[in-house]
């Protein structure tokens, strides 16, 4: 076989034989197929997009290509959960501990934040002393006893993506449904949980904005799972406004320790619930998610998840010594503030990176005062903008320009669920 008869192939239209999808993805892990083809083959995808037979096998080759971790031996049921990711997306951190305290393991591998988008492990290490990566034999001691792990993948799982999404990354083939959900399915499946529940943004803020396209992704994603043995439901839900008041990571950790106290904001908590009922139902547990949030189980868990992986869950965070203000232009009702723009301020200020080897402050991000539907006297103020660098407000001030809505009546109330997705 060879990469350009693979290339022309897909440049075609033809479909690709399970022989040659194994070959290439078993060139790329190895290094023996070069950049420009491995890239070349991509766009082509991206153009003519993979049959259902084609990506069943180019996701099982890529679980192939590393790993697949064995939790078998674990007493506790073991179910995940996903996020396409969005902009004050903190439910990861409520989540996890949650669902551990209602009795299952929750194995989540998670990343790290890229553009207006952030990454779970930024947040989770403004905790003084915590640590993402975790040895298997740790990540499986700390899954038995504490029941939660929020740790970074490690090199072995699913090593083909780590390619092929640094390829995409760079040569503008992300945006590709096949190549989404072969990418976060590999992953997930490969770490060896038995349920997953897929949390698929549309909006503003969200990796795919328009809901149609969520939907496929979420259709495709779901039929990998039960494909490879994993019970997988996928909740569309509402990513055109920020989730919560807090985007950016010491902020969105104070607001998760927030809501694990019975408080927090009212989205976050709706979703977050309406996430662990899924995860409950799949793991076959007698248990009600708003009942052990209110009672302080999952903050204990919680505490003893940070704590396990070295972090001190009563230090306090660290906060910005610059904060500035975003003021409303004028009076009326907040129809809409839109994510994608308060995404791109807290980027700005400090929050997320340009590049994956960029640093992220700890400190940087947006924090809201008003929200959708309040109403409002010009002058008054919307949102709070955190950094160390003063220098980045001006930046941050021009995305919020124009993300604010203000009307004369009062908007429709959010749908925070649009669609609830199962195999069929």
């Amino acid at each position: 076989m060879n990469a350009v008869d693979l290339i022309v192939a897909k440049r075609d239209g033809d479909e690709l034989s399970d022989e040659q999808i194994i070959w290439f993805i078993n060139g790329v892990t190895a290094g023996t197929i070069p950049a420009e083809q491995a890239a070349a083959l991509l766009m082509a995808i991206v153009w003519r997009s993979l049959s259902a037979r084609e990506l069943a096998t180019w996701t099982a080759a890529m679980i192939e290509s590393g790993q697949r971790l064995d939790l078998s031996s674990l007493v506790r049921p073991t179910v995940d959960k996903h996020s396409t990711g969005g902009v004050g997306d903190k439910v990861s951190l409520v989540l996890c501990p949650l669902v551990a305290a209602c009795g299952a393991a929750v194995p989540q591998l998670s990343g790290r934040g890229l553009g207006h988008t952030g990454g779970t492990l930024d947040k989770m290490e403004a905790i003084a002393g915590w640590r993402a990566e975790l040895s298997y034999d740790q990540f499986l001691a700390q899954l038995g006893e504490v029941g939660a792990v929020i740790a970074a993948a490690t090199a072995d799982l699913a090593p083909a993506d780590r390619v092929l999404y640094a390829l995409r990354d760079v040569t503008g083939t992300v945006a590709s449904i096949p190549l989404i959900a072969s990418s976060i399915m590999s992953k997930k499946i490969a770490e060896g949980t038995a349920g997953l529940v897929l949390d698929v943004k549309f909006g503003s803020g969200a990796f795919l904005p328009d809901p149609a396209m969520g939907q496929e992704l979420a259709r495709t994603m779901v039929g990998l799972g039960h494909a490879h043995g994993v019970d997988t439901v996928a909740l569309l839900t509402d990513m055109d406004q920020p989730l919560g008041l807090a985007a950016g990571n010491a902020l969105e950790v104070a607001e998760s320790v927030e809501a694990l106290a019975g408080g927090g904001p009212a989205d976050l908590v709706e979703v977050t619930l309406a996430l662990a009922r899924e995860m409950v139902d799949l793991a076959g547990l007698d248990a009600d998610p708003a009942e052990v949030l209110a009672s302080g189980r999952a903050m204990d868990a919680w505490r003893a998840m940070v704590a396990a992986q070295g972090g001190d869950p009563s230090a306090p965070l660290p906060v910005a010594s610059e904060v500035d203000q975003w003021t409303a232009p004028a009076s009326g009702i907040i129809g809409r503030i839109d994510a994608l723009s308060v995404g791109v301020a807290a980027w700005r200020l400090g929050a997320g990176r340009a590049r994956k080897e960029d640093d992220v402050s700890a400190v940087a991000g947006v924090k809201l005062r008003r929200v959708h539907g309040d109403r409002v006297a010009a002058g008054d103020v919307i949102a709070e903008l955190h950094t160390d660098d003063p220098s980045r407000l001006p930046a941050a001030h021009e995305a919020l320009s124009s993300a604010l809505t203000v009307t004369d009546t009062s908007p429709e109330p959010r749908r925070l669920i649009a669609s609830r997705i199962t195999y069929a």
